[in-house]
């Protein structure tokens, strides 16, 4: 039976290119199927390869590969999720938090595809509705976070939150976001918020820049809902959903946020601890002038 693959990578960048279609060599040549986003087929340049569009593009696919950065990843993120395909990253990028690959891992990360060594972990998402007066209503989801931004620079936003039904706080603010435990150590983190292993079950909300005595960082049950209203009299929002599904809001929006009904599953080749991941993106200084005391 033939295997597939979706290929997903940064085309605009030489180096990307030139990796993606080593990966897609061996893979065909392992006897996958490969397939690639229409869009970047003529930069691969790779025969035997198969162009997909569309939502479906994932459907039936073993794995789904992203090779650049985080930017990369929910990008293929998006087609991986709907199909639930195992989705891997490989860091092309600079930081490349959500990868479980970097570059240099690259043939190996590939061997371990081809010979089914790898395990697979559910993340928790975020589903989002905006309903607003004259509109249609907004769907969508995240993987990382859902921000409600002001739209205009030079004003502040005022919004009122709501947890479980019940009123929270009123902010005067830049926004709020709300997270999962895989994307905190995203904007939520620049935010100010926590850092939160990936295996727990947490939904965060984190003020961004908020004129109030109560600001801080809030991590509620994976079953707690959040309602963000825009005030009617405060000045245009925007609903951000991974930094890549930008939607207006005008005053009086009300935006309802609660648990994905679909996780993203994401290729693990090695068991490694999320502590080790932390100090490696984040260079953390685990080494003292006097060296290592253990």
């Amino acid at each position: 039976m033939s295997r597939t693959a979706l290929l997903v990578t940064h085309t605009g960048r030489r180096r990307s290119t030139e990796h993606a279609r080593a990966v897609a060599a061996d893979l065909i040549a392992a006897g996958f199927e490969v397939r690639v986003v229409a869009e970047e087929a003529d930069d691969l340049d790779l025969p035997g390869v198969v162009p997909v569009t569309g939502p479906e593009a994932a459907e039936g696919a073993e794995i789904v590969f992203a090779l650049g950065g985080d930017g990369t990843f929910l990008r293929a993120a998006e087609l991986a999720r709907p199909a639930k395909a195992p989705l891997l990253g490989i860091n092309l990028g600079k930081v490349g938090f959500l990868a479980e690959a970097e570059i240099d891992d690259l043939d190996t990360a590939v061997r371990d595809v081809v010979g089914r060594n790898y395990t697979v972990d559910e993340r928790l998402t975020l589903d989002v509705t905006a309903e607003f007066e004259g509109g249609p209503t907004v769907e969508s989801w995240a993987l990382n976070e859902i921000s409600v931004e002001k739209g205009e620079r030079a004003q502040m936003l005022e919004l009122l939150v709501d947890v479980d039904g019940r009123p929270l706080s009123r902010y005067g603010c830049d926004g709020v976001v709300c997270a999962t435990p895989t994307g905190s150590t995203a904007y939520a983190f620049s935010g100010g918020g926590p850092v939160v292993w990936p295996e727990v079950e947490a939904l965060l909300l984190v003020p961004i820049s908020a004129h109030a005595l109560f600001s801080r960082p809030l991590v509620t049950a994976p079953t707690s809902t959040f309602v963000i209203t825009v005030d009617p009299f405060t000045t245009l929002a925007v609903l951000c959903c991974d930094g890549r599904r930008v939607y207006d809001l005008p005053p009086g929006a009300r935006v309802t946020v609660r648990r994905g009904a679909l996780p993203v599953r994401i290729v693990r080749l090695r068991a490694r601890p999320f502590t080790d991941r932390l100090v490696a993106k984040f260079d953390l200084p685990v080494q003292g002038w006097r060296g290592s005391r253990r």
